[in-house]
């Protein structure tokens, strides 16, 4: 009865197994008791492989994607010098154009009359090149502190900044607006993409240099307090803005990009 009260209530029968099993389980040889070590040093080493792995891939993909943008750059770069051969080549074309059409039309009074109103016509459009004294106003980020890492928002120039400098201009009676040497239109648009501010399309950097031709001193007279004067210097007091005025004798604008006529058609033609 002995018996089946130890079996019955787990306890082992035969002292010897009882001893064994005990000598097994201070040895660390008792059945499971390694498995998980075993376990661990298998997650352990199965995790230190993926990390390689993921390692010589990142390392394999550096290059590719420094080659990958190097040629992005260089193709942009490419790009942007056959815009500005093209550019020069219309600007060429189109004083040859304008030297063909005036001596036609200078050979009679009508002609001379047309000239004289399409002169006017394209003065107003910023379609021919133009050229006199100037008033130039120099807007530009605040300046950065050497160990600063991050631009601060509110020492950027901005596209409102602009469109009120250049509004400011044109109501002291600038007769033609260029910014970085690119011309304004009527329907020129000022617009900021991410961190780059788009004048017709064209990014622009700065220091931004804002060109008005027109008498000079009447032009600083008229804008030297101006709202739009008064709202920059707000911005070079309190935020540091770059913000200066200066008078040319001379500056010369090139004629603006030519737009595609939104209602005007040739005569004859139906739409």
């Amino acid at each position: 009865m002995s018996l089946l009260a130890d079996l019955f209530e787990g306890r082992v029968a035969d002292p010897g197994y009882a001893e064994a099993a005990a000598r097994r389980r201070a040895a660390g040889t008792a059945p499971g008791a390694g498995r998980p070590r075993v376990l661990a040093a298998l997650a352990l080493l199965l995790v230190g492989l993926l990390l390689a792995v993921a390692g010589a891939q990142v390392r394999r993909g550096e290059p590719v994607a420094a080659r990958q943008r190097a040629r992005i750059v260089e193709e942009i770069h490419s790009r942007t010098g056959e815009t500005d051969d093209l550019a020069r080549r219309l600007d060429t074309l189109r004083g040859e154009t304008a030297r063909l059409r005036a001596a036609a039309l200078a050979q009679s009074a009508a002609g001379r009359r047309a000239d004289r109103d399409l002169a006017a016509a394209e003065a107003a459009a910023a379609a021919r090149p133009a050229a006199g004294p100037a008033l130039v106003v120099t807007l530009d980020d605040a300046p950065r502190a050497p160990d600063a890492e991050d631009a601060d928002d509110d020492g950027r120039v901005y596209d409102q900044d602009l469109q009120i400098l250049v509004n400011g201009l044109w109501a002291a009676g600038a007769g033609a607006v260029a910014i970085n040497g690119l011309r304004l239109t009527p329907t020129t648009a000022i617009r900021t993409a991410g961190e780059a501010v788009l004048v017709d399309y064209r990014p622009l950097t700065g220091p931004y240099e804002v060109t008005a031709l027109g008498p000079a001193d009447r032009l600083r007279a008229a804008f030297t307090g101006s709202a739009a004067d008064q709202r920059l210097a707000a911005l070079r007091d309190r935020y540091g803005l770059r913000y200066g005025l200066r008078t040319e004798g001379t500056a010369r604008l090139a004629a603006a990009a030519p737009s595609a006529p939104r209602y005007a058609r040739p005569a004859g033609e139906r739409e």
